[in-house]
This record gives C-alpha cells, sequence and structure tokens, in this order.
C-alpha cells in the first residue's frame, strides 16, 4: 500500500535538518498544542526580579539508611537487535518523506546521507528521486548501566503521590520563580511542568531532573541566558520558552521509549554524527533517557550523560535510588482491552482516515486512529455529527479539543485504562467530573486542538500512562474491528470477520466505515 496524503501546515518540500525530523501527525508538539485542564494556582508576580536562593550541591548523592535493602535494576534479557546493514541500497523517495526520516530509518547520519548523493539543496527533495544509502559505520555498542526504571518515564502510578509544585518550591531555584505566557494566559513553571506531563505521559520527575542536569533551573537562582532561553538544552529559536523545550524533550524521551519496545532502534547517531549501537539489556526507560542525550551530545559528554554520574545523580539526589520507586511491571502480563465501540452513533457512515500514528506528537508510539465525519465538505468545517464514548468511564478532563476519559473510575489518568479523544469542539462538549456510558455523546468533531487540516476526532489509549501502539500486540478492536499497520505511519487497515478497511485522508468506498 502506498502512504497516502497526511494533513501537512508546511511545504511538503522543506527539510527539517535534524537527524530525526518526522512527518508531522494530526497531534503534535507547539504553541497550539491542546490538552490541559489550567492549573493556575498562584497569580503571576508583579516583579520578576530573581530571589537570592539557598546554596546546595544538587549532586550529593543521598545515603542508605544501614541495613536498607537495594534493589538492582530488574534483569533484561538481551535483545535481539535488528542487524545492522554492511552494504549501500537504494531507496526510491516517497510522498511525505523527508531526508532526516530517511536517514534515521537507516541508521545514518544526515549528513552522510546529503555527501552520498551529493545534494546540493537539502531542503528539496522530490518524490521518485533514487537515493543511495550508504552502510553504516557504527561505534562499538554503548553502556548497559541502567539509569530510570520504565515507571520513572512514563506519567503513571508512581506519579500520583508526587506533589510538583511542592517539589519546585522546595528547591527554592529559578522555575519556583518562572512564569511565562502559553496561549495567552500566564503558567508558572509547575503549571508547564505539570502541563507538558500530562499531554505528552512523561513523568514529572524525570522532565524536572533534565531540567537540573541541562540548565540547574530547579536549584539554581539565576542560570545563564542560554540555559533560562534554551533550558533542554536545544538551542533553536522555535523551542525558546520552557513548555517548548519541555516538549521537545519529552516527545523525545517517548520516542526512545516506544522505538525501543518496537525493536525499532539499530543505532542513537549522537550529534557530534557518530552512530552507537544500545547495549542488548537496556530496559525502555533507560533507552528514552539515552535517546534524548543523543541529540545534544556527541560522544564524550553522551556516555557521561548516561552514566552513574550523569542524570542518574541527579535523579538520586533528587529522589533517592531510582529504582526503589519502581513500579513493575506497568503492562501485565496477559492485559485485554476492555469492550470499546466505534466513536460514532449507529446508522452513521464515517471515514477512516488515519491508521496507526502519535497519540500525542510523533514519539508517543503508533497509539492513535483517527475518523472523519459525514459530509461533502472539506478541510475545517463545523459538524454536527457526534463523537461518542468508546466505552464506560469517567470523563476526567475536557478542555482545549482533548478529552480524557477514565475507564476504571479511580479519577487518576495515570493507572489503568484512558482514552484520549481529540480535535472535540467547544460547542456542546461534556464536561469533566461526569460519568459516561458506551455510546454517550462527547461532543463534534473538529480541528480544535493540536494541528489539523480537517475535521476528524483522533483517538488513543494508555494504560498505567503507557501509550498502547494500535497496530502491536494489543492492537486497539472497535466494535471487532481489529486494527493493523503496514509500518507506514497513517497507513493502515481495519479488519472483522473477513472485511478490511483501508485508512486513506479522503473520502473513498475502501475507507467508509459504520456501526
Amino acid at each position: 500500500m502506498q502512504p497516502k496524503p497526511r494533513p501537512l501546515t508546511y511545504p511538503l518540500t522543506l527539510i527539517v535538518l535534524l537527524p530525526l525530523a518526522l512527518a508531522i501527525a494530526c497531534v503534535r508538539s507547539s504553541p497550539a498544542s491542546q490538552g490541559y485542564i489550567p492549573i493556575l494556582t498562584t497569580p503571576a508576580p508583579a516583579s520578576t526580579q530573581p530571589a537570592p536562593a539557598a546554596t546546595r550541591n544538587p549532586y550529593q548523592l543521598s545515603t542508605r539508611a544501614p541495613g536498607a535493602p537495594i534493589l538492582t535494576p530488574t534483569p533484561d534479557a538481551p535483545r535481539l537487535m535488528p542487524t545492522a546493514r554492511t552494504e549501500s541500497e537504494s531507496y526510491t523517495v516517497r510522498y511525505g518523506d523527508s531526508l532526516g526520516k530517511i536517514a534515521q530509518r537507516y541508521g545514518v547520519t544526515l549528513q552522510t546521507l546529503i555527501e552520498a548523493n551529493n545534494i546540493a539543496n537539502p531542503n528539496l527533495l522530490e518524490v521518485g528521486v533514487i537515493l543511495t544509502i550508504p552502510a553504516p559505520n557504527p561505534l562499538p555498542p554503548g553502556p548497559n548501566f541502567k539509569i530510570i526504571p520504565d515507571s520513572e518515564l512514563v506519567y503513571g502510578p508512581t506519579t500520583i503521590q508526587f506533589s510538583t509544585a511542592d517539589f519546585i518550591q522546595k528547591q527554592g531555584g529559578y522555575l519556583a520563580r518562572h512564569y511565562e505566557e502559553v496561549e495567552d494566559v500566564y503558567h508558572s513553571g509547575a503549571d508547564v511542568v505539570i502541563r507538558v506531563a500530562r499531554e505528552y505521559s512523561v513523568n514529572p520527575r524525570l522532565l524536572l531532573a533534565l531540567l537540573e542536569y541541562q540548565s540547574g533551573w530547579v536549584t539554581q537562582s539565576n542560570p545563564s541566558e542560554t540555559a533560562q532561553n534554551y533550558p533542554m538544552g536545544y538551542i533553536n529559536p522555535y523551542y525558546d520558552s520552557l513548555y517548548m523545550q519541555l516538549a521537545w524533550g519529552a516527545n523525545n524521551l517517548n520516542r526512545g521509549y516506544y522505538l525501543w519496545k518496537a525493536n525499532g532502534i539499530t543505532g542513537w547517531i549522537l550529534a557530534d554524527g557518530q552512530l552507537v549501537p544500545p547495549a542488548p539489556t537496556l530496559n525502555p526507560g533507560t533507552a528514552g533517557v539515552q535517546h534524548f542525550f543523543s541529540l545534544l551530545y556527541g560522544q564524550s559528554d553522551w556516555e557521561r550523560a548516561v552514566s552513574g554520574e550523569g542524570l542518574f545523580a541527579v535523579y538520586q539526589s533528587f529522589y533517592g535510588y531510582p529504582f526503589d520507586l519502581a513500579f513493575e511491571p506497568l503492562i501485565p502480563d496477559g492485559l485485554q482491552q476492555p469492550e470499546m465501540q466505534l466513536p460514532f452513533e449507529p446508522g452513521k457512515i464515517w471515514s477512516f482516515t488515519g491508521g496507526p500514528h502519535g497519540g500525542w506528537g510523533n514519539g508517543s508510539a503508533w497509539a492513535g486512529l483517527d475518523f472523519a465525519p459525514p459530509g461533502d465538505a472539506l478541510g475545517c468545517v463545523s459538524s454536527n455529527e457526534w463523537v461518542v464514548a468508546l466505552a464506560d468511564g469517567l470523563i476526567l478532563r475536557a478542555e482545549n479539543g482533548a478529552v480524557v476519559q477514565d475507564l476504571d473510575g479511580d479519577g487518576f489518568e495515570q493507572t489503568g485504562w484512558t482514552i484520549l479523544y481529540m480535535h472535540i469542539e467547544t460547542r456542546d462538549r461534556i464536561a469533566a467530573g461526569l460519568p459516561v456510558k458506551a455510546g454517550d455523546r462527547i461532543g463534534h468533531p473538529s480541528c480544535e486542538g493540536g494541528i489539523s487540516n480537517g475535521t476528524h476526532v483522533h483517538i488513543a489509549r494508555r494504560y498505567n500512562g503507557e501509550w498502547i501502539a494500535a497496530d502491536a500486540s494489543l492492537p486497539f478492536e472497535l466494535d471487532g474491528w481489529v486494527s493493523s499497520g503496514d509500518g507506514i505511519e497513517y497507513n493502515g487497515f481495519l479488519t472483522r470477520n473477513g472485511a478490511s478497511i483501508e485508512a486513506w485522508d479522503a473520502r473513498k468506498d475502501e475507507n467508509q466505515i459504520g456501526r
């Protein structure tokens, strides 16, 4: 199956010159990213002059109590890593490709790809061009030191008792006094951290530890000007705010985590262009951190960052031994999806417009599916059709295009099954705090929230904070229709009783589906 046209808001020929640039999904980190109930508990300060902070050493390791048990990281059996290529290959450029995507897919640096093909203008890439993909020349495998358990990467059960705002205030650093405007509303530093943690489903403890390691924002009173503008260390004028830096970081932590779980990693491409194969005994949480640092550092700095002297030391200083915090397993053996139905009312024919793709951002597994309502109008148009609940549950959040439903009814989106409904119009949208039954109305599909070029609903699942891929071992099943993918983002099928419906970003006979 050929890749389908996807909603894009930028020229198709523009190539982002980053090793891991990916196509834009219908939900993506941006100043317009949505899905958050403001928790603004403190008014914006009248003065932004830095207040004095106590001098402390954030890297002093905590001392374990005598006789306290030491938990060793859960052993992970050596992973059968993808086989590295030893010869050059040819690749024909397809719609939606970028040089960054192709380089990542084949485990080579962007510069290697440019030089091998004598590309004069890397900002242009024509569909149908045949590229030579040279064989990679990797370094020896990276370290097998485990930095954090998986449950410290995701916004899961271990975060329920953690007060992000209290922790930040106790540290007394720059973050405790920081305010910034996001979507025309002032947010405190704690508000921004919590927002990103919820949206991307990434542990706020990890975000804070990375902020400290990268810029000292958590404990230092007055970081450097560069650190204030780019607190995660990603130097890009588009990402010159705390929200954008954290969103970029969370998306790439997710990318490493979920690619590792999908056995989709041949190596980390470091900032100096070198390729490092991961050690085969890593756990996904550590893989997420290794990937994050690979985007920022060359070999020596990367090796330090992922060692016991790097992020691990900050983590232990802040919270104690990371693996004492472990909640395992996040995904229990034999987990089954609860019964779910299609997200629209009986007697209606909708279009299946998006197969498996990112749940939030393009790093968060391929957890999402898209459906567009009936009608002849194109683009972002008002629709009176209804998105309905996939299952029974409790509405936890409903704002800015996003509705989050808790299926176990405990009131926490960090535990059990949750469903994200995205691009739900403000008009007639259900309110947070209401219980619903399967088939109850949630709201109207729209383009609100994230990025979209056409009215639709995006749905995605999480369990214990982990995004559940729609095309893996626990596929989406809706009214008996089982989702699958073909290895290309947004392509896919829904299959039931021998019948098959194919995802297309259009209204076609092949993608029509009803209840």
